[in-house]
């Protein structure tokens, strides 16, 4: 509700508005664990909570998102379908295909602090390295934060239709704990977020990803702290990307070979058995809580492209599945980023043993989930 121009300017510009959620059967068997499941019917069901306050509700089908945008429009008679424009090469096709539609399609910023796109380097359409992508994108002119609507008016005569209960997730929550970051634990953030023993980082990852914040506002609040900001930039700087490279979700950008096959080894990795204490560690925080901090991430994506030599999008595929947060551009392009196959070609090793010794050095997080 706050902070989406898409609503804003549908709620401006139009008599009666249809708030439509499609439940995605292309995406669902792919998307639709168990955890990321429960998270996203939480969220769509404190979104309606707060459309029927302002005396709307929320309007939940299943099928092809198009066609069922489509077949609303049409029993309807609306004429315009405001959305935000969004980056993954599926997404694309999506917004292609209401284009062609029989309504007029509004696509609006909304799922990037700096809309990919907004900052382009000269000769180029996007940016292919991050610290010029940084300097252009903190001086970037912010444009004002949305309110939510004062109120909405749906059509008549629509079914609703029905939503799985569940708890977690939503706007209310996500807002609550945004206030809780920025009134404390954000000072901390710069000295504990890469200790994945110490509650040092946000917590705002599935929120962003589920559209619950807005990457935008969360960085005008948070603006004077630079340290987070910069990593709300490498989300927009990954985001940039795939929309300019939408094949990056399962090829390389830079391609390399030599990838090893062996099957145990990354079953080991997987379940979280290598015998590596602070890798497994961290895989089995992955499998229980469908959560991992960054320097976690960074240290099982080290070790199975670097140490086992297998190929990033097996690991890629895993944090897909499992992860609650999971987002096409920052998984592709943090792991394409360690394999030493994306932006950067560097080789970073991230020796388990070293990583452990320094982020992790009294085994704190290590005995929080394997007996040692």
């Amino acid at each position: 509700m706050h902070d989406n121009p898409a609503l804003s300017e549908a709620a401006r510009v139009c008599d009666t508005v249809i708030p439509l959620f499609v439940f995605d059967d292309a995406l669902l068997p792919k998307h639709g664990t168990p955890r990321r499941l429960e998270f996203l019917h939480g969220c769509i069901a404190d979104l309606r909570k707060s459309l029927r306050r302002l005396g709307a509700d929320l309007v939940v089908r299943r099928g092809d998102p198009v066609a069922q945008t489509t077949r609303l429009a049409q029993a309807h008679g609306a004429q315009i379908v405001f959305m935000s424009r969004d980056a993954s090469a599926y997404s694309q096709r999506r917004e292609r295909r209401l284009a062609q539609a029989r309504v007029e399609l509004r696509l609006r910023e909304g799922i990037a602090a700096v809309e990919p796109g907004a900052i382009v380097p000269d000769r180029r359409d996007h940016y292919r390295v991050f610290t010029p992508y940084w300097r252009r994108w903190r001086v970037e002119p912010r444009r004002a934060v949305e309110q939510p609507p004062a109120a909405l008016e749906l059509p008549p005569g629509i079914d609703p239709g029905e939503i799985p209960n569940a708890a977690r997730g939503g706007e209310t929550q996500a807002r609550r704990r945004l206030n809780e970051w920025l009134s404390g634990g954000i000072a901390d953030y710069e000295g504990l977020r890469d200790s994945p023993a110490a509650a040092g980082t946000s917590g705002l990852s599935a929120y962003l990803h589920f559209g619950c914040l807005s990457a935008h506002e969360v960085a005008v609040s948070a603006s004077s702290q630079e340290a987070f900001v910069r990593q709300l930039c490498w989300r927009d700087f990954f985001l940039q990307l795939l929309r300019a490279n939408p094949r990056l979700e399962n090829e390389d950008l830079t391609p390399r070979d030599g990838w090893r096959d062996d099957d145990e080894a990354f079953a080991r990795w997987r379940a979280g058995e290598t015998g590596v204490p602070i890798v497994d560690a961290a895989m089995r925080q992955l499998a229980e809580e469908g959560w991992l901090p960054n320097r976690a991430r960074l240290i099982v994506a080290g070790f199975l492209t670097k140490t086992l030599g297998l190929d990033w999008r097996l690991g890629a595929d895993v944090f897909n599945e499992l992860l609650v947060d999971a987002d096409v551009a920052s998984n592709t392009g943090n792991w394409q980023w360690v394999a030493g196959t994306g932006v950067d070609t560097r080789p970073r090793g991230f020796n388990a043993a070293r990583q452990a010794k320094r982020f992790d050095p009294d085994g704190i997080y290590v005995k929080r989930y394997v007996d040692v």
